[in-house]
């Protein structure tokens, strides 16, 4: 029996981002039984990059999202693609894995590749620029910025180190004292890629079965079964590729990575000359801190401004929380204290202890989650790499899974107010 599908209707965040793109007509859900070679779960930037690889391939896919493509993450995130991970030290990640630091900073500059060939050659318009800035906050920031650079120009970035003067040339804020410019990185519009994706892995013959979660899963005749609520993908391999919006379908995964509810807010269209007053060289900018400010400006002209975060209010609207992202604007750019935002919205990302990436395999899933902030260019890498392992190249694939995460402490009860806990420590340091 082959699958049937329906129409249905789906509630969207309302972002800048959704407001900003037309989208296809939704795909229907699955309802039978569809069979494939291999069924992904989740449309994001993992699952849509594995498929379309995979598909390229020659292989048969079915993509199930329990929503439609870009609902989560991949559609609402902050746009940045930049290189490293979240955090500089890979030290530990680099002798699990047994090779050196510089080779998995490369897999990084790698994922940004990837990316930009994507773009280039499935023509996704989706307001590409270059340049990333690391912005110093304090004096101590300044000596890590000067190790920072110097590694990166060993590994061939193209870097530059500017000092406070020419920082605050380019970014009309007194709240840093230097920062180092990388042109390789940058930004972009991360739903209009997110579709750009989309349209590929269709283009390419994956079946994208949306508002279609996947339930459960058993082996059943050397077949892998992975049913939604009215269907099932009969399969040889299977990739969960959910991130922070799996749920408890594989429990022990779900248990090494943690949601953190981040946040973004967009002003009303500033005009080209008073954006470009804000940050010169239309860069996006982050800062060092340990929870961080993170920004750019937008194709029409809109600053783009993220950073809050939150444990327990996972992705939801709170006047509180948007009132503390103004503050956040207003302390690092005066001049934009009294802008009312048009759109603020949030949603769930996934951390590591480590903030390493999670890509392994775990029984016959292959499986994908905690890029930890870094997943714009990082996750459609994890994704490739999947693709690559189950065609039979596993040499990259390898690397990332000999680095062992972690399970978060205080069990499904107490890991959230732990983390809480751990993460006010960061903010006092941070102020201090």
């Amino acid at each position: 029996m082959f699958a049937k599908q329906k129409t249905t209707m789906v509630e969207r965040v309302r972002s800048y981002y959704e407001a900003s793109v037309t989208r296809p007509p939704l795909s229907p859900p699955l309802e039978g039984e569809a069979r494939a070679d291999v069924c992904v779960v989740g449309g994001g930037y993992a699952g849509l990059s594995c498929a379309l690889e995979l598909a390229r391939r020659g292989r048969k896919v079915a993509l199930l999202e329990s929503e439609t493509v870009g609902w989560g993450a991949s559609g609402r995130n902050g746009g940045q693609f930049i290189h490293g991970f979240s955090r500089s030290d890979l030290a530990k990640p680099a002798a699990m894995a047994g090779v050196g630091e510089k080779t998995l900073f490369g897999f990084s500059l790698a994922a940004i590749d990837l990316l930009r060939a994507r773009v280039k050659e499935h023509n996704i318009d989706c307001d590409l620029r270059q340049g990333y800035m690391l912005a110093a906050v304090k004096d101590r920031h300044r000596k890590e910025l000067d190790e920072y650079h110097r590694w990166l120009r060993g590994v061939g970035c193209e870097s530059e180190l500017l000092d406070c003067a020419d920082t605050r040339a380019i970014v009309a804020s007194r709240s840093y004292c230097g920062a180092v410019f990388d042109k390789n990185s940058g930004h972009l519009h991360p739903l209009k890629y997110l579709l750009g994706l989309a349209k590929a892995a269709r283009d390419a013959g994956v079946d994208i079965y949306e508002q279609s979660r996947a339930t459960g899963y058993e082996k059943r005749n050397g077949k892998m079964i992975v049913q939604t609520k009215s269907g099932a993908v009969s399969c040889s391999q299977a990739v969960l590729a959910a991130n922070a919006y799996q749920g408890e379908f594989i429990p022990p995964l779900r248990s090494c990575v943690m949601p953190v509810g981040s946040y973004i807010g967009a002003t009303y269209p500033l005009g080209e000359e008073r954006a470009r007053k804000l940050i010169t060289n239309l860069a996006s900018v982050c800062d060092m801190r340990f929870v961080l400010d993170y920004y750019r400006i937008s194709a029409d002209w809109r600053l783009l401004f993220g950073g809050r975060v939150s444990y327990t209010n996972l992705g939801a609207e709170s006047p509180g929380l948007r009132a503390s992202l103004r503050r956040r604007i207003a302390h690092v750019f005066p001049q934009m204290a009294e802008e009312e935002l048009e759109y603020f919205w949030g949603g769930s990302v996934a951390i590591t202890i480590s903030r390493f990436p999670d890509i392994g395999r775990y029984g016959d899933w292959y499986y994908a989650q905690g890029f930890s902030g870094h997943g714009v260019a990082l996750s459609g890498f994890a994704g490739a790499i999947i693709a690559r392992a189950m065609m039979g190249d596993a040499e990259t694939f390898d690397v990332f899974a000999r680095v062992k995460h972690r399970p978060f402490a205080g069990g499904r009860l107490l890991r959230t107010p732990t983390l809480a806990l751990a993460m006010l420590y960061y903010r006092l340091r941070d102020l201090l």
